[in-house]
């Protein structure tokens, strides 16, 4: 009776993120949704906070936004937010309900199931390391009322399924990256005086948010290290804090200028030119102590840039280890040095983990692969779970 085909039988998909800040999770959720076939989805936005530099690219891309404004999850103001959801996946009849992190799961999953939404997904993109032990209880509860879970990598399916997940209702999608962007030359050197080095210095380069798990200390630590040995060499973080953390920004500043790297090293903030940045660079780092699949590490190997990256989550899924960049264990500065330094001695050999490391995202994570995977995924449930749903 309900969830009948829409008007022009497109399937129904609401898609629930914690915010539409910049960062890894939310851009990968706003590509998905501004990259699915327009003929097959009807897709609406939900977050839980006001505001994000991400709001105005789905009003560009034609896709409105409801907000839900939640307090904590016990407060009365939360649970009439969710009565609301539910009423409103109820009224318009969604057919898929898409949410994305713990925020997201724990607000959403409920009400959809409630609603009586046909298919009900929710996704962990990453092994919670900030969750509290509380938080990972509910989330796993929570996750029992999915249709399915959706992650992004191996270690994540691996890691949920020893918190006691069932290892069937997993789903592996990885990020996907646009490569478009990255086929666009750069002007290496043209990017190098921008940020006021010299325009052939050697340019290593984090991109990431500017958060305590990036394992940005230990890049600097490493960078002081490669300096000794390579006094040309020139360091780049390109991110913005998380939550607006400036005081933690302001730390790994004074962290620079006491290890005598203050005119050798740029913190750019949140920058709008990451391929042109990324192809200008000697080398590029992902000194992270967690993650799952970074899309910082694909920008890159999409980019072509030599790469060193911690052995943390997914990282090894995407990066062989002397073939398509360099792994070096977490939390290990003279290891992250070493990488760094060999690298730069060796340009003939980075060159070709750089050419190695773009066919590997080209033939595995690709933004059309995890676009055509994430809406067959959809296709495949409804047709399960609601037979006269849009299947086609």
């Amino acid at each position: 009776m309900r969830h009948d085909p829409d008007a022009d039988g497109r399937i129904r998909l609401l898609k629930i993120v914690p915010t539409l800040r910049y960062g890894g999770t939310e851009r990968q959720f706003m590509t998905l949704s501004a990259s699915l076939d327009p003929g097959r989805f009807r897709v609406e936005l939900a977050c839980l906070r006001p505001g994000g530099g991400l709001a105005a690219e789905a009003v560009r891309h034609g896709m409105p936004v409801d907000i839900y404004d939640i307090g904590p999850f016990h407060s009365a103001r939360t649970l009439a937010l969710q009565t609301k959801l539910a009423r409103d996946i109820a009224r318009r009849q969604i057919d898929v309900v898409h949410a994305y992190n713990f925020y997201g799961n724990v607000f959403a999953v409920p009400p959809a199931r409630l609603a009586g939404a046909p298919v009900v997904i929710a996704s962990i993109r990453d092994c919670g390391p900030y969750l509290t032990p509380m938080q990972l209880r509910v989330q796993r509860l929570v996750c029992r009322a999915a249709t399915c879970v959706v992650v992004n990598a191996v270690a994540v399916r691996d890691w949920l399924v020893g918190e006691g997940y069932d290892p069937h209702r997993i789903v592996v999608i990885p990020n996907g990256v646009d490569l478009e962007p990255f086929d666009v030359p750069a002007d290496a050197a043209a990017v190098r005086l921008a940020l006021g080095f010299e325009a052939d210095a050697p340019l290593i380069t984090v991109v990431s948010r500017v958060t305590r798990l990036k394992g940005l200390e230990q890049f600097i630590g490493a960078a002081s290290i490669v300096a000794e040995r390579h006094p040309r060499a020139r360091f780049l973080i390109a991110g913005e804090p998380a939550a607006d953390d400036h005081a933690y920004l302001a730390s790994l500043q004074r962290l620079a200028a006491r290890v005598g790297l203050s005119d050798r090293i740029v913190f750019a903030g949140l920058r709008r030119d990451v391929p042109a940045l990324l192809k200008a660079s000697t080398i590029a780092v992902m000194p992270s102590l967690n993650e799952a699949l970074s899309n910082a590490l694909l920008e890159a190997m999409a980019a072509g840039a030599p790469l060193v990256a911690t052995r943390v989550g997914g990282t090894p899924e995407a990066v062989i280890d002397g073939e398509t960049g360099v792994l070096v264990p977490p939390d290990d500065v003279p290891a992250l040095a070493r990488a760094i330094g060999r690298m730069l001695e060796d340009p003939a050999a980075i060159a070709a983990l750089g050419h190695a490391a773009r066919r590997r995202v080209e033939e595995r994570f690709s933004l059309q692969t995890m676009v055509g995977a994430t809406g067959q995924l959809y296709v495949d449930l409804l047709r399960q779970r609601h037979p006269r749903g849009q299947a086609a």
